[in-house]
């Protein structure tokens, strides 16, 4: 029995996969924004063993002198630093930072994020002025300079970088689900489920959240990027982990040597692989969007 249920379960999941890979490539944008998301994880996972050097060892050419603020080349793809640190490698490691930063901090706030629509549009009342009236709240709150004073507060370390994130970046998500919820409790197979004896969370998270699944990945690809411009922003400003690289410390790196204006390489680098994966990541939400209204799909 416990054997046909775990088959059962990998063929749901198989099967959901399978929707969701269709989907996104259904569309070119959305499916071009796969390729480069894939990329992007396997860089990331493979970072230790792609990147050719020490990111933070002072490099010398082949002739043995030492290779500070050289332009792409064939022994430095990507060029060095003012210090003579290999900007691929950097790069490289600077992959895996971001996109766990990205993906926990928006995995986790979209998790936030539904529970608290969720409950607050199925119960209203009481329970959705208390959840509204604090998301409201922190609309209030100015994003960025919030993120940097939870930074400044709790620390410059991994974690509590993604937590400053999290603690703010689930609020549009939360508002979102919600709306969405009031919508679908009022159909009818919400009242069968409540005739049939259903308890409320298996109506919430059985009945409700499959209906608002296409809404909740569109927004989480959503808070993904919205993580990776805030750790950027964070990072560039100095409110980044010292002990790891960033694309975001990257750049800050370079505003502390002085160089901009000279070391475009060293500038170009970094900025271009964060346009490149939130764009990626906006278009695999387009994808979901058009799932959630299907009013935005091509005639």
């Amino acid at each position: 029995m416990a054997a046909k249920t775990r088959g059962n379960a990998l063929v749901n999941i198989k099967r959901l996969l399978q929707e969701h890979y269709q989907i996104i490539t259904s569309n070119r944008l959305s499916a071009t924004g796969l390729l480069f998301i894939v990329i992007f994880m396997v860089v990331a996972i493979f970072a230790p063993w792609i990147a050719p050097n020490d990111p933070w060892e002072m490099m010398y050419d082949s002739s043995g002198e030492f290779a500070s603020l050289r332009s792409p080349s064939w022994q430095f793809p990507l060029g060095t630093t003012h210090l003579g640190y290999d900007l691929f490698s950097q790069l490289i490691l600077a992959t895996r930072t971001t996109l766990l930063i990205g993906s926990v901090s928006g995995g986790i706030s979209i998790l936030i994020g539904a529970n608290i629509g969720l409950i607050s549009g199925y119960y209203g009342g009481k329970i959705d002025e208390v959840l509204m009236r604090f998301t409201d709240i922190l609309y209030g709150m100015p994003f960025l300079p919030f993120i940097i004073v939870l930074i400044s507060l709790f620390g410059r370390r991994l974690e509590f970088i993604i937590l400053a994130i999290v603690l703010i970046i689930w609020r549009t998500s939360a508002r979102v689900i919600r709306a969405q919820t009031i919508s679908i409790k009022q159909r009818q197979f919400i009242a069968a489920a409540k005739a049939r004896g259903c308890s409320d969370f298996r109506i919430i998270y059985r009945h409700i959240l499959p209906n608002v699944l296409p809404l909740l990945l569109l927004y989480a690809a959503f808070n993904i990027a919205w993580s990776v411009i805030t750790e950027a922003s964070a990072s560039f400003l100095g409110f980044g982990d010292g002990e790891t690289i960033s694309w975001g410390g990257m750049l800050y790196e370079l505003w502390l040597s002085g160089k901009t204006r000279v070391a475009w390489w060293w500038f170009a680098a970094p900025s271009i692989c964060i346009v490149l994966l939130v764009t990626s990541l906006v278009f695999v939400s387009r994808a979901y969007e058009e799932v959630a209204n299907p009013r935005l799909r091509k005639r």
